[in-house]
């Protein structure tokens, strides 16, 4: 069995290693960390307590690299993000990417597989894609760039990420088509994909049945659902709830947490952020703040001065030199966004993975850490971290084992096998 040698850069808590040494061992690899790096102390604890290993800490510090065949890297993504400032290069984030490029001088591999958020695209107008694949192709790696969504490899998660691979003097002719799947989880369906030879999977299929009750949401809060649902809370399925968004969104005054809201205060709040929403005051963002006068040209009722009063007594209005602004804040809700057990989950993102709610089996509850790592595709064995908060973190960040399988799986066919079988069967 052919050993081959790997270095694993920004680990995380090992998602991409995973899903490299899935692929190596099904064709018949046998795959051999030899380095590993991760500045995240928490990261590396769980890194260590999977892999056995204790990996390298701050990359800056590391002077070379032993010599292998593939380097894997899923690199800080922040200064990418839409989320993100999008300074790309311009933050010194970003500058980790000459990090990997530094140390691939001192030690070239034939293969690296980078990972990385979809805004890496399109950030700076195009130009730090440019900029990463004159970086690589310079120093004689071909480069090719694919999105993919993780729904399209089993996987019941709407996550649409950039990955990118270089082989060393070579470009193999890849079995990969960009597929950015849906356009988001609602308008999901059984539909064919470019890559036709994937199945489909929904939520249902990752969740536990038995969860530890501390999951549940509060009473209060279900109250609060069951009232405005009508006791009929299959109508949780796939609704987000958010205050500064209109569409299938569940609104705090809806609900009634901070007090309950008459008909009158609920319609003046649903058209304060409908106008928001279409710009009708401005360009600025949704917390734009609004004269009576200005309220009145879309909700002109005789009691105009209660209504205001009674929303800014509920705190659901803030009032700042007579005018006013919408004061609830997403972070009220317990659950941001319940998935559909028919459907897919929205991105698994490390700021709110612990705030995504599921109603299953007669409770309203978030997901648990372990359903969070099934829709990364993490197996049951794999040993989350012990603290909640931290793990619902770390999976947010992590990647797709399933992607990075297909991906890696691919490259190493089309590269490493062609190899073996060319000296093996040498041209007679």
């Amino acid at each position: 069995m052919k050993i081959i040698k790997f270095i694993d850069l920004f680990a995380g808590i090992g998602g991409i290693r995973l899903g490299f040494e899935k692929a190596a061992s099904s064709l018949g690899f046998k795959p051999q960390c030899l380095l590993s790096s991760e500045i995240n102390q928490d990261s590396r604890w769980v890194y260590q307590a999977n892999f056995k290993e204790q990996s390298f800490g701050d990359i800056r510090t590391l002077e070379h690299l032993p010599e292998h065949d593939v380097l894997l890297a899923g690199f800080p993504c922040q200064s990418f993000s839409y989320a993100g400032k999008k300074e790309g290069f311009g933050d010194t984030r970003g500058t980790l990417f000459f990090e990997i490029m530094r140390l691939i001088d001192t030690n070239k591999p034939q293969i690296m597989i980078l990972e990385n958020v979809r805004g890496i695209q399109t950030n700076d107008q195009g130009r730090t894609l440019k900029t990463i694949e004159y970086e690589i192709t310079k120093r004689g790696y071909s480069f090719q760039f694919f999105l993919l969504n993780s729904c399209n490899f089993g996987l019941p998660q709407n996550r649409l990420r950039a990955y990118m691979i270089g082989v060393l003097e070579k470009s193999p002719k890849l079995n990969i088509v960009s597929d950015c799947g849906p356009p988001d989880s609602h308008s999901y369906s059984q539909q064919l994909s470019l890559f036709q030879q994937h199945q489909f999977s929904c939520v249902k299929t990752i969740l536990e049945d038995n969860p530890d009750p501390k999951y549940d949401c509060s009473p209060v809060f279900i109250e609060r659902l069951k009232h405005h649902f009508k006791g009929d809370l299959d109508k949780l399925h796939g609704k987000r709830l958010i205050d500064y968004r209109g569409g299938n969104s569940i609104h705090s005054w809806e609900l009634g947490l901070k007090g309950e809201c008459s008909p009158e205060e609920i319609e003046l709040m649903n058209r304060f952020i409908l106008k928001r929403r279409n710009k009708e005051f401005g360009d600025e963002q949704d917390g734009k703040l609004l004269t009576q006068e200005q309220i009145a040209t879309f909700f002109n009722a005789p009691n105009l001065d209660d209504i205001l009063q009674g929303l800014v007594d509920k705190k659901y209005l803030k009032m700042i030199n007579n005018q006013y602004k919408p004061a609830s804040g997403n972070f009220s809700f317990e659950v941001y966004k319940f998935l559909d057990p028919e459907s897919i989950a929205v991105t698994l993102v490390a700021s709110d993975a612990n705030k995504l709610g599921i109603y299953h089996q007669g409770r309203v509850r978030r997901i648990t850490p372990r359903e969070a790592a099934r829709l990364q595709g993490f197996p049951d064995h794999f040993n989350l971290h012990y603290n909640d908060d931290k793990a619902y973190y770390q999976l947010g960040n992590s990647v797709s084992i399933n992607v990075i399988e297909f991906i890696a799986k691919e490259v190493l066919s089309k590269v490493l096998l062609s190899e073996i079988y060319l000296l093996t069967h040498p041209t007679i």
